[in-house]
Order: structure tokens, then sequence, then C-alpha cells
């Protein structure tokens, strides 16, 4: 069974620049995208940027490119995500869930805004 547990998040104001990691375990297999997706109040659910485990090839939504850089690294049969978001907007403020899914390529995974596992979340604010 995958677990994923996020951490990071908060509240900055515009501008400032914030770190999400998310710890992964359970995952079988060799490959696997893993990302983040977001959902602001009152839309839906939204892909933000993924990485493929074996490769390290990347991708991201429109709206975060060059703002955002996601990054894994591999302990035992641990991998922790990391995902850096600088020059922060107000409409970047949402709740970010760390995501992992077995078939999807990392486009895939953003453009759908879905995957395989889900973790709980962490809030991201991002004031004016």
């Amino acid at each position: 069974q995958v677990q994923l547990v996020e951490s990071g998040g908060g509240s900055v104001q515009a501008g400032g620049s914030l770190e999400l990691s998310c710890v992964a375990s359970g995952l079988s297999g060799n490959s696997y995208s893993m990302g983040w997706l977001r959902q602001a109040p009152g839309k839906e659910r939204e892909g933000v940027a993924a990485i493929e485990t074996t490769d390290n090839s990347t991708f991201y939504a429109d709206s975060v490119l060059g703002r955002f850089t996601i990054s894994i690294s591999r302990d035992n049969n641990k991998i922790t995500m990391n995902l850096q978001l600088d020059n922060l907007k107000p409409e970047d403020t949402a709740i970010y869930y760390c995501a992992a899914d077995h078939l999807f390529p990392p486009r895939a995974l953003v453009i759908t805004g879905a995957a395989d596992s889900v973790g709980q979340g962490t809030q991201v604010t991002v004031s004016p």
C-alpha cells in the first residue's frame, strides 16, 4: 500500500518562496510518476508538476512553469519528492496534495489532475 506523507506549506506574501516535501513508501515496481496536485477554494483539483521516478523526466502546468521546481531523491525503500515554489502569487493559494501513479506518465498526471494515490494535503496561502 502506497503511503504519502506531506510536509511544508504555510503562509507567505506574494513574491515569496516555500518548499513542500512528500515522503513516499510502499511503491512497488520500478517506475512511478509522482507529482503535486492542488485545489483552491471553489475550484476543481488540478495538476501542478510531476516527475518520473526512474528517468527524472518532468512536466509542469503552464501556470507554474519557471516558478516551481520538482525533484526527487531515494533512500532505501522511500522516495522523497520536493517542490520548490518561488515567486508565489495569490492565485497559488490552495491545498497541495502529493500524488503517485504507476501508469500515468508525468504529463498525464498533471493534465488530468488525478492519480492512484493522493496524500492528505498541505495548505499554501499567498497574500497580496
